[in-house]
């Protein structure tokens, strides 16, 4: 497949690339920063400048022609002073110029505290872990729920993977999945589990339309 990888410098991102490559698709790597991508030269790598990824005309060329889209951007964190929302507004910019080149595969990273409590949760779960992230990164969760939206009101065949906390360690390929829901008892998940995912859902049509759950 021809993939465009949105977020291609982050630790998924540069995951996705790598994966992508080893399995013999041709990828081209959206970044702001060519110096910044962490990934060699390869025959079937193309990087693409884009500064503004809100940006339709902007976003449109890099995925038209393509056959999939995946991307690994990430929301504006609190660190950042008066950050303003990225995932949302890049996703609705994305799935716009998807729909008018025709591209339907999309999928993207969100966070486990986007949806639902994990089924079994216990009460210190339920009481205290949900809330206080839902709280303490509550403009993070905020932008990754617009994201998701853009997604879902767009002509894509889109799939969101929400992962809880992301951990740098090697690619398991052993990681659960829950379909419409957390994993139970999922904590952590390295950030190379979660690009495997990221392409797997590409091509299974039981998570078109879905969002996914993955934990280690």
């Amino acid at each position: 497949m021809k993939i465009t990888v949105f977020g291609a410098t982050g630790g998924v991102g540069r995951e996705v690339v790598r994966q992508a490559l080893d399995a013999g698709h041709e990828v081209t790597a959206v970044v702001r920063d060519p110096a910044r991508l962490p990934v060699p030269a390869h025959e079937r790598l193309h990087v693409a400048t884009v500064a503004d990824v809100t940006d339709v005309e902007a976003v449109l060329p890099v995925v038209s022609g393509r056959d999939a889209v995946v991307s690994a951007l990430g929301a504006a964190t609190n660190k950042q002073a008066k950050a303003k929302p990225v995932a949302g507004p890049a996703l609705s910019a994305i799935t716009s110029a998807m729909d008018r080149a025709g591209v339907r595969p999309l999928s993207a990273v969100s966070a486990a505290p986007v949806g639902p409590l994990p089924e079994g949760a216990g009460i210190f779960t339920r009481a205290v872990v949900f809330p206080l992230l839902r709280r303490l990164l509550r403009d993070v969760y905020a932008d990754l729920a617009d994201m998701e939206a853009a997604m879902a009101a767009s002509g894509t065949r889109w799939t969101v993977v929400r992962p809880p906390m992301l951990q740098n360690k090697p690619r398991t390929g052993t990681y659960r999945r829950a379909i419409d829901a957390n994993v139970p008892g999922g904590r952590v998940i390295p950030r190379a589990d979660v690009a495997d995912a990221l392409l797997s859902v590409l091509t299974d049509p039981s998570c078109s339309g879905h969002a996914v759950g993955v934990a280690s």
